[in-house]
């Protein structure tokens, strides 16, 4: 049987899977806004910690890891540092962000921002900020969707019909399900996302090269520019290097579908084992995508897109079973991040605009439904997005991470007590400024300096939201004691 026909059988075999999964939860869930959007607060270590690393790594990790080892080579290797920190975000942050959640119903990140910083506009903001720079982030896994599906399938199902048939298929099992389907289905994707990484470089590098050493000694022999910093084409400076650590681990964590988990654990001290433990997948997968991008530098010298190498090589070099298993797994590797955002953006937009300024008093139901047709409005949005726009997806990735990045001073103020906090104007005029900064830095003059733009952003952006914080109101006595009372008992009390 051709390598096609197996590997888009396999793919569809695991389509038909999950939406079967999202069936069985949707038996489960009750109408419940708590149930739908945030598992019932009941999420336990195994369950979080498969659905936080899955949707951490998702096309971005599987393909456009990949693409810039290939590219740049092993300057990559500053994703050790971001997957490290984030979980010490995890670990010290989450917590925080879990107790204020359960103590005071919060759902969202903008609930949390909007109640300590007493204001509306702040709501607002937060809420257009989570939606429009993760909106990207579905751009990203839709086209990871799309090039899996058109390299399975030998070009013989194009870019825009596979990534359709993907994001539909998330869509359903997520409007059936709630985020319990979303979890359910990313334990699935997380175990054989890692698995299917590492069988894949694995079995190539021995194929190709006679083993990781043997491919590390001809990469240094033909290609010792990959082996250099700041790499072959002069990305990896220190600036950038620092950016994207910042980028992609606070600006990753402080976007609405990672924030979102933090909610629902079960407990303080499942997320206090989750931010101990979450680095070492994180930080791992890292090692088969330099083995994949640098052998494929030797083996593809001429590839026209550098995120499709892995596939490429696949489809070429490993057998018709491997080849469908392991492609399978990046397409487990894509949607378990897309449907965890069009989950996110969908309670953003459900809870934070819907139901807080156009129905404030409708039943439990009336939500959830509206919820359903929103991930439909997602859809449509994310599919335009990724048939008419390319770039790496690590760039799109980064992109996103750092107007999430710009939360940064809010979240900080709201989460450790002490000293004079920010005012809702303070951190208003900061999310101006530092959108303005990331315009300026990511598009006008990109990365000044060779600082990358989202750091340049953040600083400016802290630098406006504490100056005029002096000069403002700050929040009242009252929400300051009440919100940072419950963190403090949380660090200094007998904890959960």
């Amino acid at each position: 049987m051709e390598t096609w026909v197996v590997a888009t059988s396999l793919i569809g075999l695991y389509l038909v899977f999950t939406i079967l999964l999202g069936i069985v939860a949707n038996r489960r869930m009750t109408v419940d806004m708590e149930d739908f959007l945030l598992y019932g607060r009941k999420a336990g270590f195994i369950v979080l910690y498969l659905t936080v690393v899955a949707t951490f790594h998702s096309a971005f990790a599987f393909l456009g890891s990949g693409g810039f080892f290939y590219s740049h080579g092993i300057g990559f290797w500053a994703a050790g540092t971001w997957t490290v920190l984030v979980g010490a975000i995890t670990y010290v942050l989450g917590t925080r962000i879990w107790a204020l959640g359960k103590a005071f119903g919060y759902i969202t990140p903008a609930d949390m921002l909007a109640d300590f910083y007493e204001s509306e506009a702040v709501r607002v903001s937060v809420a257009i900020v989570s939606v429009v720079f993760t909106i990207l982030y579905i751009q990203v896994q839709a086209q990871g969707l799309g090039y899996i599906i058109n390299v399975a399938s030998g070009g013989r199902v194009s870019l825009e019909v596979g990534t359709l048939v993907l994001l539909v298929v998330a869509a359903i099992y997520l409007m059936a399900g709630g985020l319990r389907a979303v979890y359910w289905t990313d334990v699935l994707q997380g175990v054989w996302m890692y698995v299917a990484v590492w069988v894949g470089a694995l079995y190539l590098s021995f194929h190709l090269f006679g083993g990781p050493l043997e491919l590390w000694r001809a990469v240094s022999e033909q290609r010792p520019d990959l082996l250099s910093m700041p790499g072959p084409r002069g990305f990896f400076t220190p600036g950038m290097w620092i950016g994207m650590t910042i980028t992609l681990s606070f600006g990753i964590v402080f976007q609405p579908h990672m924030m979102i988990r933090y909610y629902t654990a079960v407990d303080a001290r499942t997320l206090r084992i989750l931010g101990a433990t979450t680095p070492i997948y994180l930080m791992t997968l890292y090692i088969p995508a330099a083995l994949v991008g640098l052998g494929g530098a030797l083996v593809l010298p001429d590839l026209a897109i550098p995120d499709q190498v892995f596939p490429e090589l696949l489809f070429r070099y490993a057998p018709a079973w491997l080849t469908g298993l392991i492609l399978a797994g990046a397409t487990a590797a894509a949607m378990s991040t897309l449907d965890s955002i069009l989950h996110a953006n969908m309670t953003v937009l459900t809870r934070d605009i819907y139901q807080r300024y156009v129905a404030p008093d409708r039943s439990q139901r009336h939500y959830v439904t509206v919820g359903r047709f929103i991930v439909l409005g997602l859809l449509v949005v994310g599919y335009a997005l990724s048939v008419r726009t390319f770039d790496f997806l690590v760039v799109l990735v980064t992109l996103s991470g750092s107007g999430a990045l710009q939360l940064m001073p809010a979240i900080l103020g709201v989460c450790f007590p002490g000293g004079r906090t920010l005012t809702r104007a303070g951190v208003l005029v900061g999310l101006a400024v530092g959108m303005i900064t990331l315009y300026v830095t990511l598009v006008l003059v990109p990365h000044p300096l060779g600082m990358h733009g989202g750091i340049w952003a953040l600083l400016l952006n802290s630098l406006a939201a504490v100056t005029v914080s002096a000069f403002t109101e700050p929040p009242s006595a009252d929400t300051v004691r009440r919100v940072h009372g419950e963190v403090e008992r949380l660090v200094y009390g007998e904890g959960t």
